[in-house]
């Protein structure tokens, strides 16, 4: 999902509590708090030797140890007001794919990408996912495209490019 994407739809959706899946039918506790916001622009170099570069926005969700216990999640339009605020100190590439950053104690820090929403009565469920590492050199590391479910593939040593 791209930023404008989610700017747009917490606005179409202010009157509802935000949630967010971050694992199937795992939610982050209500006591979470939007704690960071990063403009992350990457520059990268693949095991091909190939060049990118791109932005993301990584939103950082934290869970108060004080505050477990907390059953009211909170509203879409307060967590639209605290990313509008970080727009007028920073301004949003809004082309820009946007990834939430989250932990707790069952589960690794990671950055979760956005795979889908749902519209609730009376909530706004933004599911997110882990998406696994993948080459970005297949054609030169000669790895092929179709990935066995049993085998993991990589990019081989000896062929030169990793």
């Amino acid at each position: 999902m791209k930023t404008q994407e989610l700017f747009t739809l917490l606005n179409e959706n202010k009157d509802k509590s935000l949630l967010f899946e971050y694992a199937p039918t795992m939610l982050v506790g209500a006591n979470y708090h939007i704690t960071e916001v990063k403009h992350i622009a990457i520059d990268s170099v693949d095991c091909g030797a190939g060049t990118d570069a791109w932005n993301e926005t990584i939103i950082q969700l934290w869970e108060s140890p004080s505050e477990i216990g907390k059953t009211e999640f909170m509203k879409t339009f307060k967590a639209l007001a605290i990313l509008n605020k970080v727009g007028e100190m920073k301004p949003y590439d809004m082309k820009a794919e946007v990834k939430f950053e989250y932990s707790n104690p069952m589960f690794h820090t990671a950055q979760l990408f956005v795979s889908d929403f749902d519209i609730q009565e009376n909530s706004l469920v933004i599911k997110l996912a882990v998406y696994k590492t993948d080459c970005k050199a297949k054609e030169t590391c000669g790895v092929p495209e179709v990935v066995s479910e049993t085998a993991e593939v990589c990019c081989d040593p000896a062929g030169g490019c990793c």
